[in-house]
């Protein structure tokens, strides 16, 4: 795998999650640790960066703590799983540290390997046929999304295949290829599936810490002071989105060169949900405090979701009403910085790529962040990979969509049947 970007989460087991399926859990606790040094070092990395570039402005951002996957019900069928990658269980909903999934990627990766390149060739050889099928049996559309359906079925069932990287962890090792539904027979929907841990962190403590020359030295030290690594970084949790039009093209953009990250590199829609927007005239980060989101929790879990269409929106200038809902593939991490998580959506567009292109040239709010617009067919992106010359073009963020993408295919069938009524973005948000 790409050295920049790693899988630390993929719900290839349910092709992806809607909305009532993530809950989040809010706390203090899964805040960054300080100390009188890191604070002052921060506040010298901000100043010295404001100095530089005026036109930054600072802000809160959701921090991803850990996660954790629900059990499978009782009435699902056993499936064969590997062992957990950190050694511990999360089917009592114990806490899964990002960071000890990521030591698991050490501890077991000479028994993973070869399994893992078996598997990972298996799947490429599949998605190769339906690549085939939808080429030439494009008109039976009926066919093309049994055909699919399918490869899920094949896919979640190879052992291994629901935990492809060990930076998965146990609790994506957990998933089950059966959705989970509401238990106290009122109908009412899926049960929530996933978990997410979140605190509160900024962008100027995200300068100081996951994107400072001092974050390996951070990790070593709070390793040793707090038994967690990851406890010094901010961690912020941004938002992506792999959109693809009516007529089959993903939508990349070019990132300016005015841009803090990854100049010039294409990159897909995103940036982060913002704790402010769960508020109605807060502005200010100091009046924001995770006391006071504790009680809104679904409010977080409608930001995260409505955020990266939102960045959509103000991106590439696409209208609210034409896009599809949110289906969250999973949560990669830029390895450029530190680990620093990003949770990957899939959305659709009812607009065609000439109608999007027209859209993005007539300027949308954020139009100065990107200064082209570049459309992939579905069929090259499921074919990129490292071999490929514009691997090399695309920047951390936009790498770790094109995997997930890849590894839970999450276009291959109809999800409106697991909410009541199918919403589209523009409803999701107005609620």
């Amino acid at each position: 795998m790409d050295p920049e970007v790693s899988v630390l989460l993929h719900c290839t087991a349910w092709g992806g999650l809607l909305e009532p399926q993530v809950q989040v859990e809010l706390s203090a606790r899964f805040n960054r640790q300080t100390e009188p040094a890191l604070e002052r070092h921060i506040e010298e990395v901000w100043t010295e960066r404001v100095t530089r570039e005026p036109w930054l402005f600072n802000g809160a951002k959701f921090r991803l703590h850990s996660f954790s996957l629900a059990s499978p019900q009782p009435s699902c069928p056993p499936t064969p799983q590997p062992p957990c990658m950190n050694g511990e269980g999360d089917r009592d909903g114990r806490q899964c540290s990002i960071q000890k999934e990521k030591e698991g990627l050490h501890e077991t990766k000479g028994n993973t390997d070869s399994r893992r390149a078996e598997v990972l060739r298996h799947q490429r050889d599949q998605i190769d046929e339906v690549i085939g099928e939808r080429q030439h049996n494009d008109i039976d559309l009926n066919s093309y999304k049994q055909r699919e359906g399918n490869l899920r079925d094949s896919q979640t069932s190879t052992p291994g295949c629901g935990n492809q990287d060990p930076a998965v962890g146990s609790s994506a090792a957990e998933a089950q290829p059966c959705l989970q539904r509401d238990v106290g027979g009122k109908g009412e929907g899926p049960t929530p599936i996933l978990t997410l841990r979140l605190g509160l962190t900024c962008y100027r403590d995200f300068l100081g810490t996951n994107w400072s020359q001092r974050a390996g030295e951070l990790c070593q030290r709070a390793e040793a002071e707090f038994g967690d690594p990851l406890a010094l970084l901010a961690q912020p949790l941004g938002v992506g989105g792999v959109l693809c039009t009516a007529d089959r093209q993903v939508v990349l953009i070019r990132r300016s060169q005015q841009v803090a990250e990854a100049g010039g590199l294409l990159d897909i829609p995103g940036g982060h949900p913002e704790p402010k927007a769960v508020f109605e005239g807060l502005d200010e980060m100091d009046k924001i405090r995770v006391e006071m989101l504790q009680r809104m929790e679904e409010a977080v879990v409608r930001e995260l979701f409505s955020s990266v269409c939102t960045e959509i929106r103000d991106e590439v200038n696409v209208p609210l009403c034409c896009l599809g809902e949110p289906v969250l593939m999973g949560i990669a991490l830029n390895n450029t910085s530190a680990g620093r998580p990003s949770a990957e959506f899939y959305i659709s567009c009812s607009l065609t790529s000439t109608e999007v292109r027209e859209l993005y040239w007539q300027g949308g709010v954020e139009a100065q962040e990107s200064t082209d617009i570049v459309f992939l067919s579905q069929t090259e992106v499921l074919r990129l990979d490292q071999s490929a010359p514009l691997w090399s073009e695309l920047c951390p963020s936009a790498k770790g969509a094109v995997l997930l993408y890849q590894l839970v295919l999450p276009d291959r069938e109809d999800k409106s049947n697991l909410s009541q009524t199918p919403a589209t973005a523009l409803d999701k948000i107005s609620r």
